[in-house]
């Protein structure tokens, strides 16, 4: 049997090409630098030039690849463009000698590209500003994908990019704003952009300083969760302005970023006719009261508090710290106003089980995404009137349209291999000698890039004690759930590397 030839030019040219992002990227962290004068400029800037100069050499050196790419290489260049980018990702840690091993500072850059907000940094308030920013832009690069953004450029060497656009966004509901994807790809960005400077404004509006806000904006908007502070968000509990500012880029962030495009254009029938966002904006409603009345009646928000006790009305406190929470964990944000684990024990598995909700297909999200929970309790209602009526054809319907059965046998199998993922997972944390609570909490987080966890790694804890092979897994588990399992996975079948 012979094995697939495969376009090695144009993959190691498209890497290439990420690295010269990156290394761009780099160079704005070093400005940072040089602005508030942390010590660490040469340093970062080092880093970038490194970057950019094996991005160049690689595109150089490849410059003459055949300008075709098939869906195979489409999702090696996804799949291991996220493992460059983590690589070099590395280089501003090492070099300003703000994590002192190669692992660590990996799991940190793959925490920030794949948005989960996981770290292994116990004293955050001491980095120099440049590593900070570097910190958080390596959440909004990852965000909306750095390979969406490559995408917009590809016409410039000669190449479509719907094969990068389809492994990148593998699940359903992936609506085009424009026939050509190099044109989506734009105005994603812009709307992404958009957000960022706007929620910069209001958040130093509200109070934070100027590197704070631009910090937790680029945090927000890719749904990411590193802040610039130990306690998170909980630095500001005696600013609720602040927080309902983040509650609501948090929304938008979890939402399909298609839908903020019609928003723009007017279109509000197609957003409130939507069914993915009304069930989004039900979850969100639903769990956020169930979590207050029982904060408000059974916990002690002030006690539960990170930082500062509540300062307004106990039911003010108990309605804004259980949105906040709620939506962070849908959302897949990871900020932290509160330990949800002190909410009483019903409140905790509460937020566990939200952890494998995730926010719309289209968002910045991590977890199963909303549509997929949609399509899974049609098609289970459907079952129940397909017994009682054997003979008759009942097609799921999403938007008033009939979704195909291959849709449908997709998401189902999406799910299975999701819950495999998590059941392995966890049988692979549970080899490092955590807890039962510890291990599945760890899964659940690493696989839906959502950050806090439970048990030793909950939301006033961090990462740092995993032992190094637990840093690698949880790593990997991020990288699967950020490329929603089928991108990665597909890498490991025989069948993917053979001729057909």
């Amino acid at each position: 049997m012979s094995t697939i030839r495969l376009n090695y030019k144009i993959i190691f040219h498209f890497f290439g090409l990420l690295l010269l992002f990156n290394g761009g990227f780099m160079m704005i962290a070093a400005l940072i630098s040089l602005i508030y004068k942390d010590g660490v400029t040469l340093n970062l800037f080092l880093a970038s030039l490194a970057t950019l100069l094996l991005g160049a050499v690689a595109m150089y050196t490849t410059k003459n690849h055949r300008k075709e790419m098939n869906k195979r290489e489409g999702y090696i260049v996804v799949a291991f463009g996220w493992i460059v980018m983590s690589l070099s990702g590395t280089l501003p840690y090492m070099a300003a000698e703000a994590i002192p091993t190669f692992t660590e500072a990996f799991f940190e850059t793959m925490s920030g590209y794949t948005t989960t907000g996981a770290s292994i940094l116990n004293d955050i308030e001491i980095l120099p500003e440049g590593v900070l920013f570097w910190r958080s832009m390596t959440h909004w690069i990852g965000g909306m994908g750095i390979i969406v953004l490559a995408i917009a450029i590809l016409p410039l060497l000669g190449v479509g990019g719907m094969q990068l656009f389809a492994a990148e966004a593998p699940g359903p509901g992936g609506d085009k704003l424009h026939p050509r994807i190099t044109d989506t790809a734009k105005r994603l960005w812009l709307i992404y952009v958009g957000y960022t400077i706007a929620e910069t404004v209001l958040l130093q509006v509200a109070g934070m300083s100027f590197f704070d806000a631009i910090n937790h904006a680029l945090s927000t908007l890719s749904t990411g969760g590193f802040s610039t502070k130990n306690a998170s968000i909980a630095y500001w509990n005696d600013n609720p302005a602040i927080q309902y500012i983040i509650i609501f880029f948090m929304f938008l962030a979890g939402t399909n970023f298609v839908l903020s495009y019609y928003l723009f254009k007017g279109n509000v029938t197609k957003i409130i006719k939507d069914e993915e966002f009304k069930l989004y904006f039900k979850f969100v409603a639903i769990f956020t009261i169930i979590a207050a009345v029982l904060i408000y009646f059974r916990a002690d928000v002030s006690q539960s508090s990170i930082e500062h006790p509540m300062v307004l009305g106990e039911g003010e406190s108990a309605f804004r710290h259980s949105l906040f929470q709620v939506l962070a964990v849908i959302t897949t944000t990871g900020f932290v106003s509160a330990d949800y684990t002190m909410w009483t024990s019903f409140l905790t598995v509460f937020f566990f089980g939200l952890m494998f909700l995730g926010g719309s297909a289209g968002s910045t999200s991590g977890g199963v995404k909303v549509v997929r929970h949609l399509i899974l309790i049609k098609n289970g209602f459907l079952e129940f009137k397909r017994s009682l009526h054997p003979n008759a054809i009942l097609p799921v319907r999403y938007n008033t349209k009939s979704v195909s059965k291959d849709i449908v046998f997709n998401v189902l199998g999406f799910f299975i291999l999701y819950m495999l993922s998590f059941i392995i997972g966890s049988l692979g944390f549970s080899m490092f000698q955590m807890d039962f609570e510890s291990a599945i909490g760890l899964s659940a987080s690493s696989l839906g890039n959502v950050g806090p966890a439970l048990g030793d790694f909950g939301p006033v804890n961090n990462y740092a004690a995993l032992p190094p092979l637990g840093k690698w897994w949880a790593s990997f588990l991020m990288l699967l759930g950020r490329l929603e399992l089928l991108t990665v996975l597909i890498l490991l079948t025989p069948s993917f590397w053979r001729n057909r």
